[in-house]
């Protein structure tokens, strides 16, 4: 269950992807946070430079796989605006890191982007349980994964 100090991390991810919007990127912000609640790496969506592969949950792993033990990635928890995409998943799984509280879920994208008649793309839109095994998963919450909404709306609107 996501309880006030899950909520204080997911309100940076969406800080974190209200910059990403106002930078022109898709709204997405993500956190890695280490067992003792100290926030270890930050980042927002880049995708606007044309490289589809700079969602901040890809740009945590790569940094854990970098910066971090073993036991540091197991423990640490990644918060995030989004659901990690199937990447980002994989990604996480490789490197080992712990439990990912998310805002919004696959499941609510897929539905936004279907009311504002986005084409699916080329992603299968998988939940992070259907990519990668033994990893603790929470989400969504409700009220930021309005906020999300919102902010997935403007970006589109933008575009």
């Amino acid at each position: 269950m996501i309880d006030e100090k899950d909520k204080y991390y997911l309100n940076r991810c969406v800080q974190l992807a209200e910059i990403a919007l106002a930078k022109g990127d898709a709204p997405f912000g993500s956190v890695l946070v280490s067992q003792e609640g100290e926030i270890l790496f930050e980042d927002h969506n880049k995708i606007a430079s044309g490289d589809n592969t700079r969602h901040p949950e890809f740009e945590i792993a790569k940094w854990a796989a970098n910066n971090l033990n073993e036991a540091e990635r197991k423990n640490a928890v990644v918060y995030t605006s989004g659901e990690h995409c199937s990447m980002c998943a994989s990604a996480h799984g490789l490197v080992g890191l712990g439990c990912i509280v998310y805002a919004s879920s696959t499941e609510q994208l897929k539905q936004w982007n279907e009311e504002m008649g986005i084409d699916k793309g080329r992603l299968k839109g998988l939940s992070i349980p259907e990519v990668i095994n033994d990893t603790e998963v929470d989400g969504p919450d409700e009220t930021l994964a309005e906020k999300v909404r919102d902010l997935q709306f403007s970006y589109h609107n933008k575009k």
